[in-house]
């Protein structure tokens, strides 16, 4: 007979392809068995008319990262998986950003160091390029690709951060040949800069202006872009943070196409709109993103095409910036929308408003639910089945579900170095109680048990969407053969 360490018994087991009550033993941080009954464990918990289910894992979030307007994260490693935990999260996979000018490989270095040193959850994280020299595509991006960082993310937007499409093509080529999934940022710079510049002669400075700026012109004609550049390669591509209605219609055409596209999309682009930037002074800098919070329409279109599976994740991408000088508010009360820094908080309350807004509204149902936030995110980036799932042999990662519970969301009672939450005020219903990181109880009813750094990097291995057989045709194939072992400018 085996000797759980923890035993969770009677509990609601929901997968993304399972829903049935039984008990989960564990043993060494791993699950070792799930059976409609199992023996008590060294500690048991009772888990009858609770909801059991994976660890979130937010793949898309940004933690002690320096932004290209020079504006440092209000969290760092530690503030923000402890905020994470609390939030049923069990994995974060944040990102390493290289600025101009920069070397890649001691960007990531730096960043893994200083999440060794802090972390409380398991984390990977995802490379930023914005300087793809020699040095970066030739060996940098190569190495740290077969470290276990297989994917980065690339901007089409930000004069500091934005590629070309030849630097597109030339990374797309990087992730084709190495294995790694590129994750794209699909705004035109070209035409935002030009909307705000008109709109800022014009005298019109406030927070609300973001949102004109951010036209979803922008947003539609980039995403498109991105899916025919990706396609010159027949390289699959994610499409982060999608926003607007063209551009999960985009994703769609490409699917329904067989392309290898695939998207992604957050709570405040569900249940924030335009309106909510347009209040008085500068308080709606508190709702500026980008892409921006767009309108009902839009709303009601990532809702379907989540339930659809257009959309496979549901990320936070939490930017968490102050409301102040140090943060939204460079020049105070005199802050134009284009000096506000962009991002919301969000990584604590993701689970709890989709559980809220969509399990318990309808929308979705719990497999679903399980699917969106965690486990597709561990398929789509190489952390399956080790992360992502309810399984013998997975990592006991595993988050307990009070779904009954009610709870007014306040920045006061959040986790995060924040200081505000966009959400302010909002009730949610369902709520974790209990979280468990590889067979330990990190979070018991609202009070943390777990130490500075004991999170652990995770390596990744292929992506999912590159694991799939798909055929190259000859086109792409000769292209893909011509694109040099070494580049050299």
């Amino acid at each position: 007979m085996t000797d759980f360490d923890l035993t969770l018994h009677n509990g609601r087991i929901v997968t993304a392809d399972a829903d049935f009550v039984g008990d989960i033993g564990i043993v060494d941080g791993a699950i070792a068995a799930i059976a409609a009954t199992l023996p008590a464990g060294r500690r048991a918990i009772d888990a009858a008319g609770r909801l059991v289910m994976p660890g979130g894992i937010d793949s898309h979030c940004h933690v002690e990262q320096l932004s290209s307007m020079g504006v440092l994260c209000a969290d760092d490693w530690y503030t923000a998986s402890i905020s994470a935990a609390h939030g049923g999260n069990t994995t974060i996979v944040p990102f390493a950003a290289q600025h101009r000018g920069q070397s890649l490989r001691q960007v990531a270095d730096a960043y893994a160091a200083s999440a060794a040193e802090k972390s409380v959850i398991d984390y990977s994280y995802h490379l930023i390029i914005s300087d793809p020299t020699p040095e970066t595509l030739n060996r940098d991006l190569p190495e740290l690709i077969r470290a276990g960082i297989t994917s980065f993310k690339v901007f089409m937007t930000y004069d500091k951060l934005k590629l070309d499409d030849r630097q597109l093509l030339d990374v797309f080529a990087i992730a084709a040949r190495e294995g790694a999934l590129p994750m794209v940022h699909a705004e035109n710079n070209d035409v935002i800069s030009w909307i705000a510049r008109h709109l800022l002669a014009a005298g019109h400075t406030a927070p609300k202006y973001h949102a004109v700026s951010h036209d979803p012109i922008a947003e539609n004609e980039a995403t498109q872009r991105a899916i025919s550049l990706a396609a010159v390669l027949e390289v699959p591509v994610l499409i982060v943070h999608v926003s607007t209605q063209g551009g999960a219609q985009a994703i769609h055409a490409a699917q329904t196409l067989g392309a290898p596209v695939y998207g992604e999309t957050c709570p405040h682009y569900l249940l924030l709109s335009a309106e909510d930037i347009d209040i008085p002074g500068v308080e709606g800098a508190k709702f500026c993103c980008s892409p921006p919070p767009r309108d009902p329409a839009s709303q009601q279109a990532l809702w379907q095409s989540l339930d659809s599976g257009t959309l496979a994740l549901l990320s936070s991408d939490h930017a968490p910036y102050r409301y102040d000088e140090s943060g939204k508010l460079p020049a105070g009360d005199a802050t134009t929308f284009k000096q506000i820094a962009n991002g919301l908080p969000g990584l604590e309350v993701r689970m709890p408003l989709l559980f809220s807004e969509g399990v318990r509204s309808g929308r979705l149902t719990l497999q679903q639910f399980v699917a969106l936030t965690s486990t597709n995110h561990a398929r789509m980036y190489g952390l399956y089945p080790k992360k992502g799932t309810l399984a013998v042999g997975a990592d006991a990662d595993i988050a307990i579900w009070d779904p009954e519970r009610t709870v007014t969301l306040r920045a006061a009672d959040l986790h995060d170095a924040v200081g505000y939450t966009p959400y302010e005020g909002r009730q949610v219903t369902g709520w974790p109680t209990t979280v468990i990181s590889r067979g330990e109880v990190i979070v018991d009813d609202g009070v943390l048990r777990a130490e500075r750094g004991r999170g652990r990097f995770i390596a990744r291995g292929l992506p999912a969407p590159l694991q799939k057989a798909r055929e190259i045709s000859p086109r792409a194939a000769l292209l893909r053969k011509i694109f040099p072992a070494v580049i050299e400018s």
